[in-house]
C-alpha cells in the first residue's frame, strides 16, 4: 500500500524554525522525484521546493530560496524540509508529493504549519 505521511509541523513564531519529514511506503522511493507543496486557506495549492531521484538536483519557490532547504535520505525513504526564518505568510498546509514520468504520481494527506506570535 503506498503512503506518504508527513510529519513535524505544528506552531511556531515568526523567525523560527520547523522540519517536516515525510516517510515514504509502498513504491520505490529511490526512483521518484520529490516535492514539497503548500496550500494556505483561500489559496491554491503551490510548489515549495522539489528534489530529483536521480541526482539530487534540488529547486525552490522564490519565496522560500534561502529560507527553506529540501533534502531526502533514500535508505530511509525519507524527504525532508528544513524551514527557517519562517514567516506569518508560511502558514499553510505542507503536502508530500512523489512523481516519475509515466507513472502516477502520490500525496500524503498533508500537515500543518502555523506561523504566529
Amino acid at each position: 500500500q503506498v503512503q506518504l505521511v508527513e510529519s513535524g509541523g505544528g506552531l511556531v513564531q515568526p523567525g523560527g524554525s520547523l522540519k517536516l519529514s515525510c516517510v515514504a511506503a509502498g513504491f520505490l522511493f529511490s526512483r521518484y522525484d520529490m516535492r514539497w507543496y503548500r496550500q494556505a486557506p483561500g489559496k491554491e495549492r503551490e510548489l515549495v521546493a522539489g528534489i530529483t531521484s536521480g541526482s539530487g538536483d534540488t529547486n525552490y519557490a522564490d519565496y522560500v530560496k534561502g529560507r527553506f532547504t529540501i533534502s531526502r535520505d533514500n535508505a530511509k525513504s525519507t524527504v525532508y524540509l528544513q524551514m527557517n526564518s519562517l514567516k506569518p505568510e508560511d502558514t499553510a498546509v505542507y503536502y508530500c508529493n512523489a512523481r516519475r514520468d509515466y507513472y502516477m504520481p502520490f500525496w500524503g494527506k498533508g500537515i500543518p504549519v502555523t506561523v504566529s506570535s
